[in-house]
């Protein structure tokens, strides 16, 4: 480190006063620095790293039997490319169907609340013990991944309590391709 001299230069007849020097406050940050990274290390090591939230999903068995189930509960959507879904009740071939365009606009989560309110009236009418709507998902092979996941999402939210993701059978595909 530089020291200055404040020595006055020439005046030397004169005697010098003596002073004590003053020392600077010197601290060694060395040690705390240390602690600092050890502290961060063990923090780092130690904590719990926010766990990514899943939505449980069972599968039928390979090898199980078909259950039987009431054509007024069921829900077919029928997936298809570029945001294209096709919904109907019951059978295909007897009921007409709705398209819907999944997006911003909450088509899918209107039609969900219509047809559970529509179940939910059958049961009652009929005395049926089973109630609530139940929804097979059948994604076409032009569908992406993401409209999957955003009709999973509207299954969750809308509270729908049985659906399945099922595979597309040939007639549904050329319905579904149908303007």
């Amino acid at each position: 480190m530089a020291d200055l001299n404040n020595e006055a230069v020439g005046d030397a007849s004169k005697p010098k006063k003596i002073r004590s020097n003053k020392l600077s406050s010197k601290i060694d940050l060395t040690a705390m620095v240390d602690l600092a990274f050890l502290l961060i290390t063990f923090f780092m090591l130690t904590t719990t790293l926010s766990k990514p939230v899943s939505m449980n999903l069972s599968m039928p068995e390979q090898n199980g039997q078909p259950s039987k189930v009431d054509e007024n509960r069921t829900m077919t959507i029928l997936v298809g490319d570029h945001n294209k879904t096709k919904c109907y009740m019951g059978k295909l071939s007897a009921n007409p169907s709705k398209t819907i365009t999944l997006g911003s606009n909450r088509e899918l989560r209107r039609e969900l609340a219509v047809r559970k309110k529509e179940v939910l009236a059958y049961a009652a009418a009929n005395k049926k013990t089973e109630q609530g709507l139940i929804v097979l998902i059948k994604p076409d092979k032009t569908s992406n991944y993401g409209n999957l996941v955003d009709i999973l999402d509207e299954m969750a939210i809308s509270e729908v309590p049985t659906y399945a993701i099922t595979s597309i059978e040939k007639d549904e595909t050329e319905f579904l391709n149908r303007p």
